[in-house]
């Protein structure tokens, strides 16, 4: 399981717990380099020795996330395919979702791909790569190898039928832009004076970047949280709800470290900004 980046995504699916949407891309930014423009030997050294520690950081996340991602993906399902359509059942039937569930392969997905007009997203799922809920063409879907993971789409799917949580699906298509967006506000309130301290926005772009991630870490859990929720009431088996519990925990892993990614990226923008002064 590869993270596809920002640029790849998709905003209006809500896509699988073990892949990560945001995580591509925020490694290295295109435009980093190793020169300096700074007049102060120290301030550029000091500079460049954190803009290479941050790349040290984003590359540590990244293989993180893929270790969590493999872990889950390798690990085994928590029941039988029928039971899980069983609760999956029980799920739409319920919260009166007005959602067609689908469990993907080989065999059929040249099906979905015309019927909803979908390429790489349905190819990843059938690998049993990724899964996804659609609400504009009101589809969720799940590998047959991995099933179980349609219990946290139509999490998705109960989601976008709320306010709060509607809203919090919403953020995850700005997300991506929040280094671009602090440099913005930055600029608007910095009086560049020689010397001047930096400002609120600056000391604290790390965290405000991670900040931007927050609604979609909670809009995941959410969605996690009602799929476990759904097996618990259906299904009689405490242990298997362990192996789920264990397999959302380490797909919200991924999610936590897309956090903190994108908090590095937007500390990387302004380490850049402050280069090219």
């Amino acid at each position: 399981m590869i993270p596809i980046s920002t640029q790849q995504i998709n905003p209006n699916l809500y896509t699988s717990p073990y892949i990560n949407p945001y995580y591509g891309g925020y490694g290295q930014p295109p435009y980093y380099t190793n020169e300096s423009t700074s007049n102060d030997p120290q301030q550029a050294a000091k500079t460049l020795g954190l803009a290479a520690l941050l790349q040290v950081i984003s590359t540590g996340l990244e293989k993180g996330s893929k270790i969590l991602s493999n872990k889950l993906s390798a690990g085994k399902e928590f029941t039988t395919p029928d039971k899980v359509v069983k609760v999956a059942k029980d799920m739409v039937t319920k919260n009166n979702l007005d959602v067609t569930v689908g469990f993907v392969d080989e065999a059929n997905k040249a099906a979905y791909a015309t019927r909803y007009g979908l390429g790489k997203e349905i190819e990843a799922v059938a690998k049993g790569e990724n899964a996804f809920f659609a609400n504009k063409i009101k589809l969720a879907v799940a590998p047959k190898s991995k099933p179980s993971l349609i219990l946290h789409e139509l999490g998705h799917a109960i989601n976008a039928k709320h306010g709060f949580t509607k809203f919090l699906q919403g953020t995850r298509k700005y997300a991506g832009y929040a280094p671009m967006a602090l440099l913005l506000a930055n600029g608007l309130i910095s009086n560049d004076k020689p010397g001047e301290k930096k400002n609120f926005i600056e000391r604290n772009a790390g965290i405000l970047g991670f900040c931007a991630f927050l609604p979609t870490i909670a809009e995941e859990a959410i969605a996690s949280g009602r799929g476990i929720k759904a097996a618990k009431k259906v299904l009689n088996n405490p242990a298997g709800l362990k192996i789920l519990k264990k397999n959302y925990a380490l797909a919200l892993g991924t999610y936590i470290l897309a956090g903190i990614g994108l908090g590095v990226a937007a500390k990387q923008s302004f380490i850049f900004n402050e280069k090219e002064q």
